[in-house]
């Protein structure tokens, strides 16, 4: 008895004592191994040592570079990153708060650096523009970027990040070239002329040399131009002529004062506009492989690309767009879906209320000599009404009736109209007023865009239905009646604003007056967003 009592005590015993070694060993292997055998792996921006990792310097080397996207490097802490990594590399010991300060902080900055990149820094929404991307378009910025930096790719990263549209490359190069003569100190201010004088050919003008070296610098003239003497000669007025055409001016190669302002624009304000230009690129979805039309508002410019088609089928045409003053074209993104031939034209209500009545007040025979009537009720199908009726005249004042005009040659929006339904009820569309599209500045509408070309519009609009030929397009406007035309597909159509813009043909750098005072606009909003006074 005593025996097996004994066996079973020596049982316990040696059980108690391997739940004790099982509990205890795991400490004693913390007490008894190599502390340096033993640390913790190196993290994504510190190595071992406590030093900037490879992805580190990348990273800081891509803030350091965020003005050749038009970005601010210190909106991202670029200096005092760079100190502390500086002050991390030269230490002989890791100092454990500076070290994870460091990383906290290179963490925060890339991923707002990132999302700026992408996104932009503004939301165009704040600023009355009509632009959204879809969410899915948008991504993890916090999983890319310790994707990108565990694999040493944060330049690629970044680089896949960037707009990939052309145009966007196509400013990076403008914005690195003009901040490089911003910075010229030989290109002087050009000496003005009384202001209601102008500079023909071989007009005596002791600003000469200075404008010749201005224009090379410009790429209006070619660099080898030899200097010019002290007077406005046929090479000078080349020249200009050239710089009149990219800067929105008419291009007749006199020398004014309108002209001559243009040129003593500062360059840093050209850099700013090309910076203002890539950050409006960064808003807008991505687009590529797809054909859309582009109408750049201050530009009075419209193309109509299609990628998977050769260069030489770019469309290309003016377009008037919206006054200034009191009539804005929008900025917009919606789909084209339908256009209509020989098209009524509903006047707006703002128009009936501020020309059309004032109009009929001063000549009774306002409505018939421009092809208008009174109607009741909405669509092309509402029945005419009396128009010499001081009832219904009443009635149009009050909004329960309207006016619409008949389509035909007098109509306000020409022989086709393209639709692309939206909130603020813009389109484009045909005009008889073509002589407009003679001036340079051409904001005359109502917030419509008019086209120069409709008929060319309508042949690459139409180019998926091969039945929808040139003839039938023009027979169709020149027909009886209106006719609606549904694309077999959605197409993009952009209304955005870019006082600086590489053209897609010629590839040569523009600038535009800020007609609408955007670009004040969204530099505050920037300079808001940086806590600027």
């Amino acid at each position: 008895m005593k025996m097996r009592f004994a066996r079973s005590e020596s049982r316990l015993t040696g059980s108690v004592f391997l739940w004790l070694w099982l509990w205890l060993a795991p400490l004693l292997g913390l007490l008894l191994v190599d502390p340096a055998a033993a640390a913790p792996p190196a993290s994504t921006w510190l190595d071992a040592s406590g030093r900037p990792t490879a992805s580190a310097r990348d990273a800081l080397q891509l803030l350091a570079d965020a003005p050749a996207d038009g970005l601010v490097a210190q909106d991202y802490q670029a200096r005092e990153l760079a100190l502390q990594a500086a002050a991390l590399s030269g230490a002989s010991e890791a100092d454990a708060p500076s070290a994870q300060a460091f990383e906290r902080e290179l963490a925060a900055a890339m991923q707002r650096f990132l999302h700026d990149l992408h996104r932009g820094r503004v939301d165009p929404r704040s600023l009355g523009f009509r632009i959204e991307r879809r969410e899915s378009e948008v991504p993890d910025f916090a999983a890319l970027l310790q994707a990108a930096a565990a694999e040493q790719r944060l330049p690629r990263a970044a680089a896949d990040l960037r707009p990939r549209l052309v145009q966007y490359g196509k400013l990076r190069e403008a914005l690195a070239r003009y901040r490089v003569l911003a910075a010229d100190s030989s290109l002087v201010p050009l000496p003005t002329i009384a202001p209601a004088r102008s500079l023909k050919i071989g007009d005596a003008y002791t600003g000469a040399a200075a404008l010749q070296r201005r224009l090379a610098a410009l790429g209006d003239l070619p660099a080898d131009t030899p200097p010019a003497g002290e007077r406005y000669d046929a090479v000078l007025v080349d020249g200009v002529k050239r710089f009149q055409a990219r800067h929105g001016l008419e291009a007749d190669g006199t020398l004014g004062s309108t002209t001559l302002a243009a040129m003593n624009v500062p360059l840093a304000q050209r850099v700013r506009q090309l910076e203002l230009a890539l950050e409006r690129l960064r808003w807008l979805p991505e687009l590529s492989g797809q054909p859309f039309i582009g109408i750049n508002i201050p530009m009075f410019r419209l193309w109509a690309w299609d990628p998977a088609a050769p260069a030489a089928q770019l469309i290309d045409m003016g377009v008037v767009v919206g006054r200034a003053l009191n009539t804005q074209t929008p900025v917009l993104m919606e789909q084209m879906r339908y256009l209509v031939f020989r098209p009524y034209w509903n006047v707006p209500r703002s128009i009936v209320r501020k020309e059309v009545l004032p109009a009929i007040a001063r000549d009774p025979d306002y409505l018939p000599r421009h092809d208008m009537e009174i109607v009741r009720g909405a669509g092309d199908t509402a029945q005419p009404a009396e128009a010499s009726s001081s009832e219904n005249l009443a009635l149009l004042r009050q909004g329960v009736l309207r006016v619409r005009q008949r389509p035909g040659p007098k109509n306000s929006l020409g022989l086709v109209k393209f639709i692309f339904p939206n909130d603020a009820n813009v389109y484009l569309h045909d005009t008889p007023a073509t002589q407009l599209f003679g001036r340079a500045r051409r904001d005359f509408s109502h917030g419509c865009v008019r086209v120069e070309r409709p008929v060319a519009l309508a042949q690459w609009v139409l180019k998926d239905q091969p039945e929808w030929t040139r003839e039938r397009i023009e027979a169709a406007m020149a027909g009886p009646a209106s006719l609606r035309v549904d694309l077999v597909r959605p197409l993009p159509v952009i209304l955005f604003y870019m006082t600086a813009m590489v053209m897609p043909a010629g590839q040569s750098l523009h600038f535009a007056q800020d007609i609408y005072g955007h670009d004040a606009r969204l530099a505050r909003a920037l300079a808001k967003r940086r806590g600027a006074p």
